[in-house]
């Protein structure tokens, strides 16, 4: 077998070169375990930076919880704003001052109470409903969301919307359209149904605003339009007295009351009071009613208009508390 030449120093020289490779290549090793380790805080970095901004959350409602409804008309308001309910026996009295509660699913969101009282020749009715609106959008808040809601029931009253009232251009589309699903509740006392756009541009009469549908739906009989001063109309007027539909002033954040008139029967009239006013997240609407029949005259206006708003008031104070 042919015997390998032999080189002097090879094995040495191949020894030192293997022990400097092993240390450069440590040293890269080890620079790149360091590289890596920086590399993630980077690519942290990265990641954070394709997120986005941080969108703001909108702020809540002030309101969390309504308080009880039944019991929040004091019996010497119910007294003046049911009168028929003096002339009944004790139990039937204090039935009508009790009042009933509306049925809702989630009394945090809705509740309601309704009182009545009847006497031979006039009737009276009073409901309260209370809801607390809440957003299901971050971006959209509470009081925003219960702004469109409230401008829907007045644009649906025939009230115009002060400039200053109108929805932001971002909530436009909300407030004319189809209202959040979720951010009401069943409603078994003042139920909202109609169109959220806004009705043809008119003209009150002097004296109130005019129902041209049925009066009562358990009455039977069609509604005759008059102006709420009890004569016939002969067609718009330019005379106001001050009772005529329209926003109020200095009750909570926003205001308005509506007044109808019709006749029910041949010698009967009712009219129809409706104080709304939201404060924060919370829409309070007070609808008065009082029915005559007989000789008896036509439900005033202005008296009917000052018991609803007294009773709004005080409920506004309820809410500041």
């Amino acid at each position: 077998m042919q015997r390998k030449r032999y080189a002097p120093g090879r094995t040495g020289s191949t020894a030192r070169t293997a022990a400097v490779l092993t240390s450069v290549l440590g040293l890269g090793l080890g620079l790149g375990l360091t590289g890596c380790s920086a590399g993630t805080t980077t690519d942290d970095i990265a990641v954070d930076a394709k997120a986005g901004p941080v969108t703001p959350v909108a702020p809540p409602g002030r309101y969390r919880t309504l308080f009880e409804p039944c019991g929040s008309v004091s019996q010497a308001m119910l007294k003046e704003l049911l009168p028929g309910a003096t002339a009944l026996a004790d139990p039937e009295r204090a039935k009508a001052y009790r009042g009933a509660a509306a049925v809702t699913y989630d009394t945090d969101r809705r509740v309601g109470c309704t009182w009545k009282a009847d006497s031979p020749e006039v009737s009276h009715r009073l409901v309260l409903d209370i809801e607390r609106v809440v957003s299901y959008d971050p971006a959209v808040s509470d009081d925003a969301r219960a702004q469109e809601v409230y401008l829907r029931k007045q644009l649906a009253a025939g009230i115009p919307v002060p400039p200053t009232a109108s929805p932001t251009p971002t909530d436009t589309a909300t407030a004319t359209g189809t209202a959040d699903p979720k951010s009401t509740t069943t409603n078994t006392t003042n139920t909202d149904t109609t169109d959220t756009t806004a009705p043809p541009s008119k003209t009150p009469p002097a004296d109130g605003r005019t129902a041209t549908g049925p009066a009562d739906p358990t009455s039977g009989a069609p509604a005759t339009g008059t102006p709420s001063g009890g004569t016939p109309s002969t067609g718009p007027t330019s005379t106001s007295t001050g009772l005529e539909p329209r926003v109020l002033d200095g009750l909570g954040d926003i205001a308005y009351v509506d007044d109808a008139l019709t006749t029910v029967t041949a010698n009967g009239h009712q009219r129809a009071v409706s104080v709304v006013f939201r404060t924060s997240n919370v829409i309070v609407t007070v609808s008065y009613r009082e029915q005559t029949t007989g000789s008896v005259e036509a439900p005033d206006s202005k008296e009917l208009q000052d018991r609803a708003r007294n009773l709004a008031r005080t409920l506004a104070e309820r809410l500041e508390e």
